[in-house]
């Protein structure tokens, strides 16, 4: 059994300050908008709601830290989660046609509770047959499994799909699946991306004007937000337009920043500002030093993770850390590529620092599972 070890200080004081430091970047970057919304006529309405949702976080995360991981490791817990998760999302999307499912005055986002499940999935199943795993008897009920998971995610939220498969493809190649199978599955899934890409003209348009910014691509919705025609030169509505308030809210940034709460893309030119695009807000108030510090932080997690996965003693514990790793750090540089215009607009939050108490709560939870791992090596 794994010895207790001391507190991971750098991996906990890394979470936390990440937490508090989107409390104040959410207030930063929703204030204004929340004061002139008639729904909201406050200007601490978002900041609140995250408060609320970071308390029960921490809370969640300091229990996962505490409880031994091996606990976890039990085909009741990881066939339980990950059933109850395909469940959700069949509600979801027969039922509500949505992202999301609201109970009374708790909305809950199945994207985000299939995080955890299919990280303990992936953890157990491949724990325990690690020596087989290119057997097709092991290889395909976990791949179907999988992709039926991630499948069901991708219809409402395509960016959170493709980081659950990014997750799953480093714990398989890493737990030692055949180049054969690697090439065979990445080319299923290019063809799975290359159609949910196209069945929605928003994201072909995404997808060009990436390529070609000069190429104006333009839609226009109708009132159930069925696309109804592209139109070339017309000011509609231009699906480019969050990448290029982004650009200018970064380049604004400079080298130290305009000052916290003196950014002015967030003044109702850059759409979701306190959400997706809150890494903007960062660049432009805290400027180069300011992101970097985040990229560093999230970098910092990376070691932590990686050194926390080859450090592990058990099976269990490796694939548990390096899921948990590559979920957060990969959404984390995925919404940095988006705000830097380095890859297409998708909507996806910045762990630990967007706006939405779903997200931060699982993340939070995650967080506790690798800060479990991480202080129980040898």
């Amino acid at each position: 059994m794994p010895q207790q070890a001391k507190t991971d200080r750098t991996l906990f004081a890394t979470t936390v300050g990440l937490a508090f430091f989107g409390l104040v970047m959410v207030y930063s970057a929703s204030s204004v908008m929340a004061m002139q919304d008639p729904r909201y006529h406050s200007s601490i309405h978002f900041v609140l709601r995250q408060a609320f949702c970071l308390v029960p976080g921490m809370a969640l995360m300091m229990f996962m830290k505490r409880i031994s991981y091996s606990k976890l490791q039990t085909p009741a817990i990881a066939f339980a989660t990950i059933g109850c998760s395909i469940m959700l999302l069949a509600i979801v999307y027969f039922v509500n046609h949505s992202r999301w499912l609201r109970l009374g005055p708790v909305n809950i986002q199945p994207a985000e509770v299939v995080k955890p499940a299919i990280v303990l999935f992936l953890a157990y199943f491949v724990s325990h047959r690690a020596q087989a795993i290119n057997s097709r008897h092991t290889l395909w009920p976990a791949v179907m499994t999988v992709g039926l998971v991630i499948i069901g995610v991708g219809i409402p939220d395509f960016g959170t799909a493709v980081v659950l498969g990014a997750t799953a493809a480093v714990v398989f190649f890493v737990a030692g699946l055949e180049w054969r199978y690697c090439g065979f599955l990445l080319g299923i899934a290019a063809l799975v991306g290359a159609i949910f890409i196209a069945s929605k003209p928003y994201r072909v348009a995404r997808v060009v004007q990436w390529f070609d910014p000069e190429y104006k691509i333009t839609a226009r919705f109708d009132p159930n937000g069925r696309l109804k025609a592209y139109l070339r030169d017309s000011p509609v509505h231009d699906t480019n337009y969050q990448s290029i308030q982004s650009e200018i809210a970064v380049g604004a940034g400079g080298p130290a920043g305009l000052g916290l709460m003196q950014g002015k893309q967030k003044l109702l030119y850059l759409p979701e500002a306190h959400t997706d695009f809150i890494y903007a807000v960062i660049c432009e108030e805290w400027g180069l030093l300011g992101s970097l510090g985040i990229l560093f932080a999230f970098g910092l997690i990376l070691w932590r993770g990686l050194r926390a996965s080859m450090r592990a003693e058990d099976d269990f514990g490796k694939y548990l850390a390096l899921g948990v790793t590559t979920m957060i750090v990969f959404q984390a540089f995925m919404n940095m590529t988006v705000v830097l215009a380095m890859a297409p607009t998708k909507g996806i939050p910045l762990p630990m620092i967007s706006y939405g108490g779903n997200s931060l709560l699982i993340t939070l939870m995650l967080m506790g599972m690798l800060m479990n791992v991480s202080e129980n090596t040898a």
